[in-house]
Formats: structure tokens, C-alpha cells, sequence
């Protein structure tokens, strides 16, 4: 009966024990939290800087055989740069005002024309 009172009476302490644990983890002022954010947003930028590059090493390596439909990687690639420069632009502001957003072109299917036309008759 010992064992189970004393086990009743570790819960609150356990409680007490990760709950300043967790206060401990949370960023201490907002201070922390824009540093950690811009810390977040520069690895975000080192990757889409990797992603471009396995972009344009897909681009050389890709079966130049003449199909239909193959991925339009200049097209990606365009859009990586400007997510990229949209993050620079938060990151090292150049100017007070917002600048207007360039929509993404999200599409990368791209046809060859010749093959849409239909031979004359």
C-alpha cells in the first residue's frame, strides 16, 4: 500500500516538472522568436538554393528523346527564384513598401507544339 501512495503522490510533481520544461522551450521573448524565424527562413532559403540545383542537374540529365509531355523544369526553376527572392526580400528588406507578388506559374507539364496540331489533309 506504500508503493501505491507513494506513486499517487509523484504525479503532481511530474506535472509541475514538464510544465516548466515546456515554459523552458517555448522562446523567451519575441526577440527569440524573429531571431528563430529568420534562422528558419534562411534554411528555407539554403534549401530551395539545393532544390534548383537538383533542378537544373534533372534538366541536363533528361531523356532528350523527342514525348509529348515532359516536365518544364525552366518553368520550376523560375519559380524557385522568385519564392527565393521573396525571401530574401523579407530577410534583407530593400525598401518600406510591399512589393506586388508575382504570381507562381505551378503548371510544369509542358507540350510540344507539333504534336498538338493535327497533319493537314
Amino acid at each position: 500500500m506504500g508503493q501505491t501512495n507513494r506513486r499517487t503522490s509523484a504525479w503532481p510533481s511530474l506535472a509541475v516538472l514538464l510544465a516548466v520544461l515546456l515554459s523552458v522551450m517555448q522562446p523567451a521573448d519575441a526577440a527569440d522568436s524573429l531571431a528563430m524565424e529568420r534562422e528558419q527562413l534562411a534554411a528555407l532559403a539554403r534549401q530551395l538554393d539545393l532544390i534548383d540545383r537538383l533542378a537544373e542537374h534533372a534538366a541536363h540529365t533528361a531523356p532528350q528523346e523527342r514525348a509529348r509531355y515532359h516536365f518544364d523544369y525552366a518553368r520550376l526553376r523560375a519559380d524557385l527564384k522568385r519564392v527565393r527572392a521573396g525571401l530574401q526580400d523579407y530577410l534583407v528588406p530593400q525598401r518600406a513598401q510591399p512589393r506586388d507578388p508575382v504570381s507562381l506559374a505551378g503548371d510544369y507539364v509542358r507540350r510540344d507544339r507539333a504534336d498538338d496540331e493535327e497533319p493537314s489533309p
